[in-house]
């Protein structure tokens, strides 16, 4: 089934092409463009079988901390019978091209397609296949979950993005929205992975300034970023990681609506 965002194509750009272009990496910010999502920075993971990612997002000293962003490529009749290595961690997976086949061991299975959305808990053994003829792409995006005495981890859910509502935010003349798919009241969850969008000409009226880290993939349309007070076009397809109290803010721009996918992780005292 095709989606309506965009995947990267793979490949590599013509020898004709310029090697300018808006990749910047900084100590509070990167922006990873759609176009340098190229086969030769893929990468392979174990016991996964005819898949590539692209990691657009892992800790590292000195700038994110808490999550890890793939954009995952998987070929007709590819995946993994053992999805996950890691007990301790979560995830949510978000389809953007395919059809796949979702097996939680020892009990059901579930259809995805083009927009839904799965949390996987921690401790959560689970299997995924493309079951179509093409190629599938998904966003698999992993936390450590951090366990709270007298807190239980959240339960595993599917949805699909349409039955999630874009709620206005406030004071935005309907122009800047967000599909919460989560309760942001509900702290057994340490991170939210949303939709956020935009109407044409619609913005963040101020640079946002808080602990949370993001990652934030364009999904469709361009805008434009205010990122520590760098001025940053991006457009369908680009990827920007910012860490923790990096000034941000944005105005949509272009004919269609301005949309990503975010990360952030919330609910938790710092570490010390």
């Amino acid at each position: 089934m095709k989606g309506e965002y965009y995947n990267p194509p793979g490949g590599l750009p013509p020898q004709a092409h310029l090697t300018t272009d808006r990749a910047k990496s900084t100590e509070s910010y990167l922006v990873i463009p759609s176009r340098s999502l190229t086969d030769i920075v893929t990468s392979n993971l174990p016991f996964w079988e005819d898949t590539r990612l692209w990691i657009l997002a892992q800790p590292q000293s000195g700038f994110i901390q808490t999550f890890t962003h793939y954009l995952v490529e998987v070929e007709p009749g590819g995946g993994s019978s053992l999805a996950e290595p890691d007990s301790e961690c979560e995830s949510v997976l978000f389809i953007t091209e395919g059809e796949f086949e979702l097996k939680r061991f020892g009990q059901e299975y579930y259809n995805l397609e083009p927009g839904s959305y799965v949390f996987l808990p921690p401790d959560e053994e689970w299997a995924l296949k493309n079951d179509c003829n093409h190629t599938g792409n998904f966003h698999w995006i992993r936390k450590k979950y951090e366990f709270i005495d007298g807190i239980t981890p959240p339960d595993f859910f599917v949805l699909h993005e349409k039955e999630i509502i874009p709620e206005p935010m406030e004071n935005s003349n309907r122009t800047w929205f967000t599909q919460r798919f989560v309760d942001p009241e509900d702290v057994s969850f340490d991170m939210h992975v949303n939709i956020v969008s935009f109407e044409p000409g619609g913005s963040i009226p101020f640079l946002e300034t808080h602990p949370m880290e993001h990652g934030i993939y364009i999904l469709q349309g361009k805008g434009v970023y205010n990122l520590n007070n760098d001025w940053i076009e991006v457009e369908a397809g680009d990827y920007m990681a910012l860490r923790a109290f990096c000034p941000q803010g944005c105005y949509a721009g272009g004919p269609e609506q301005f949309k990503y996918l975010l990360y952030k992780n919330v609910n938790r005292h710092p570490k010390f």
